[in-house]
């Protein structure tokens, strides 16, 4: 098989700065047979000698990743899983959080919520809430459902606050809506005001600024999906646990309470 390239090998000039589509679509030919697409994402992959071109016997042409390649894919995935490894802890930090206060937790869940439409219709919209939970209660009218959105990037929060249907779809399945911060990577005021603000530092998880209170009466589809769904159960739940009302606290409990 011949290799295309030149002696001198990938031209340093030519190189164009990489980013996430460029990492996305090195994972992508590392994982399928490599047939080329011919863009310019692929043509900056091979100016920076990421990717290499090669030929079957048939005249086929196909891609694969350089040393060089795989080291940049490899180095993407460390990073990747440390960042998941954060905000996964995070996300249990503040679950346990709210089991502590009394709450009945769901990490993790697709919800389906109900958006009004210009027309007067419905529409409907996902929401997939880090952390959801309701106050373990029998009357529906004090469930009080808290989502918790953690954030360990200030990338990835950034992202999130341009997604106005997100943020729409949070508030219909929520009476309060909060967002969990690393420290460091955003201050209170970046965030929209209809969302609380906690700060998650080494020490704790510090309120910033307490989340509007709304009342709000659960959609059936939201029902239907915690019915559907298992809650986090602690280490040291008790089968007849909190069996009646008064075990909730009024407030909401915990560190997510105004």
């Amino acid at each position: 098989m011949a290799e295309a390239g030149t002696a001198e090998g990938p031209d340093p000039a030519a190189a164009a700065p990489l980013g996430a589509t460029h990492r996305r679509r090195l994972r992508e030919v590392w994982r399928s047979a490599g047939w080329p697409c011919h863009d310019a994402i692929e043509l900056d992959l091979l100016a920076t000698g990421l990717l290499s071109r090669h030929w079957d016997a048939d005249g086929r042409e196909t891609l694969r990743l350089t040393d060089a390649g795989i080291h940049l894919l490899a180095a993407t995935r460390r990073r990747n899983q440390a960042a998941f490894d954060a905000h996964e802890a995070l996300v249990a930090r503040v679950a346990l959080e709210m089991q502590r206060a009394g709450r009945i937790v769901w990490r993790g869940l697709s919800l389906r919520a109900p958006l009004p439409r210009d027309d007067g219709g419905t529409t409907w919209a996902m929401a997939i809430p880090d952390v959801y939970s309701i106050r373990h209660t029998t009357l529906e009218d004090q469930v009080e459902p808290i989502a918790h959105e953690i954030k360990v990037s200030r990338a990835d929060l950034l992202s999130d606050l341009r997604r106005q249907a997100k943020a729409a779809a949070y508030l219909a399945v929520a009476s309060q809506c909060w967002y969990v911060l690393r420290e460091g990577i955003a201050s209170a005021d970046e965030v929209p005001a209809a969302y609380g603000v906690i700060f998650a530092g080494a020490h704790g998880l510090d309120v910033a600024r307490a989340a509007p209170r709304r009342p709000l009466r659960l959609p059936l589809a939201v029902w239907m999906a915690l019915a559907r769904a298992a809650p986090e159960r602690r280490d040291d739940d008790e089968p007849q646990e909190m069996l009646g009302d008064s075990a909730a606290p009024p407030d909401g409990g915990g560190f997510a309470a105004p």
